[in-house]
């Protein structure tokens, strides 16, 4: 057993979480370039903290109190190391704290502990969608604990660098029951993007004195955005559909192409979401069930045609909506069905035709991409921006434009 090694302490303060010019106090025991923070649980005026001699200057009273328990703090912690030493124990940072602060006093957070109370206090904050979304990320979390450390659980202060590495592999390499394909980077970076916030949560609650995640860089690919072009658009409006199962479907899947509303919120539009606009036509006013954010759209022909159509609808009467409800589990299996029957070869969702709104409906016929952005109710602009970069058609027409002028320059001589 090696009982040789070599160790230092240092008193340093908080100065990221400075208060009133008050800032915690920490001491870190490094043994074998191996270094672990001990919060000593008081605060100084960073105004009077010397950090070369690690001390607080003048002679006052509080001065001298604090210079006296820093004093004692480093005969204790250099007593621990020594009687570690005669014992022929391993010398670690954590035995180190262990002793100094005792077993029965410290805190071992654990990653259970993390998850438990980021789900009490979080979930009523987030959209029940994204809370679903953080209870999947969270099994992946125990199931990499168990397959890769043989462990239910595990201490936050050991997470290190490594560890998020080591998730982040386990991801790439996971093939969730029921599906055919791994799981695809940006959703790898989703699910640890997830932990890194409950990790940050855990280090703002003062349960670990760094942040793990420190040196990890996200590595998200753009994605191509699908979207209908305006003559696959026009296939399914004119498509000749006897069910009425799939005529329902189409229409509402047109609506959308004609609003950009998403599944979630058309399905909620009721006659209080149509109201007279600012121009003396109908606009819909409503708000994302996602973001919370107001969606404000004026009604396109072809929008208020379709809601003209289920008024008197007996399945929107029974909801007190726009239109029927369907799940959106349904409306996507249907649609498969229309994309056949359109000979359409793409992957039709009902996503898409938000998607077909922002690009063949809007983008395409010139309408401003801040306007866009504006009636998709997005937050930021860039997120509206992803979608122009799919449109080479409208490239094409751009240029096409620029060299007509610049013909039309040469031919007057300006």
């Amino acid at each position: 057993m090696r009982t040789s090694s070599t160790f230092s302490i240092l008193f340093w303060i908080y100065a990221k979480r400075i208060r009133n010019n008050q800032a915690p106090l920490y001491a870190r025991i490094t043994v074998d370039r191996k270094k672990l923070n001990i919060s000593l649980k008081r605060r100084v005026d960073t105004r009077y903290w010397n950090p070369k001699i690690q001390r607080i200057r003048g002679t006052s009273e509080e001065a001298r109190t604090i210079n006296q328990y820093l004093d004692e703090v480093h005969s204790k912690l250099f007593q621990c190391y020594q009687e570690l030493r005669a014992d022929h124990k391993r010398i670690t940072p954590q035995a180190i704290k262990s002793k100094f602060v005792g077993d029965e006093k410290i805190d071992h957070y654990t990653l259970r502990n993390i998850i438990e109370y980021h789900n009490a206090n979080m979930f009523s904050k987030l959209h029940y969608n994204t809370s679903r979304l953080y209870l999947t990320s969270q099994r992946y979390i125990l199931l990499f604990l168990k397959k890769k450390h043989k462990v239910e659980d595990i201490e936050l202060a050991d997470l290190d660098y490594k560890f998020i590495l080591d998730f982040e592999t386990f991801l790439r390499n996971h093939k969730p029951r029921n599906y055919r394909k791994k799981i695809g980077n940006n959703a790898v970076m989703k699910h640890i993007q997830r932990l890194r916030r409950m990790i940050t949560l855990a280090y703002q609650l003062e349960w670990i004195d760094r942040d793990p995640f420190h040196k990890f860089k996200q590595k998200l690919l753009p994605t191509q955005r699908g979207y209908l072009t305006s003559e696959e658009l026009n296939d399914i409006e004119k498509l000749n559909i006897e069910s009425m199962r799939l005529q329902t479907v189409r229409d509402l899947f047109i609506f959308s192409c004609y609003t950009g509303i998403s599944y979630i919120d058309l399905v909620l539009l009721n006659n209080q979401s149509l109201v007279l606009g600012m121009d003396k036509t109908t606009w819909i006013v409503t708000q994302r069930q996602k973001t919370r954010n107001s969606v404000k759209i004026p009604l396109l022909a072809k929008a208020l045609v379709l809601i003209e159509r289920y008024k008197c609808d007996k399945r929107s009467k029974m909801n007190g909506t726009l239109f029927p409800m369907i799940s959106n589990q349904k409306m996507n299996l249907y649609l498969k069905e229309i994309a056949v029957l359109a000979k359409i070869e793409k992957n039709l969702t009902f996503h898409m035709a938000r998607h077909t709104f922002a690009t063949t409906v809007t983008l395409t016929n010139g309408v401003p991409i801040e306007t866009i952005s504006k009636m998709l109710g997005h937050s930021k602009l860039t997120t509206t921006q992803i979608y122009a970069k799919v449109l080479e058609r409208k490239v094409c027409d751009d240029m096409q434009v620029l060299r007509q002028k610049l013909e039309n320059n040469v031919k007057t001589g300006a």
